[in-house]
């Protein structure tokens, strides 16, 4: 009996490959931008900063797409 339960508990857990796929762009995305903000954060020359700025304003337009929006999640 316990274990029918548990399979239940283990199926409802279970995502689709498509889900899957998009939560690891979603999770690639995030890390992207949490590595661009830290270069920003070192940037000294005003042409990388701006470069720099619009790989962030693309990444948040991709995140937006994913239903990520621009959340905090994984900022300190």
């Amino acid at each position: 009996m316990e274990t029918s339960q548990e399979d239940k508990k283990a199926s409802s857990k279970r995502i689709t490959p498509e889900a899957a796929a998009a939560l690891r762009r979603k999770e690639t995305l995030l890390l992207a931008r949490a590595r661009l903000q830290q270069q920003m954060q070192a940037s000294l020359h005003p042409r990388h900063l701006e470069m720099l700025q619009n790989a962030l304003a693309d990444l948040e337009k991709q995140l937006a797409e994913l239903g990520a929006g621009g959340g905090s999640a994984g900022q300190t």
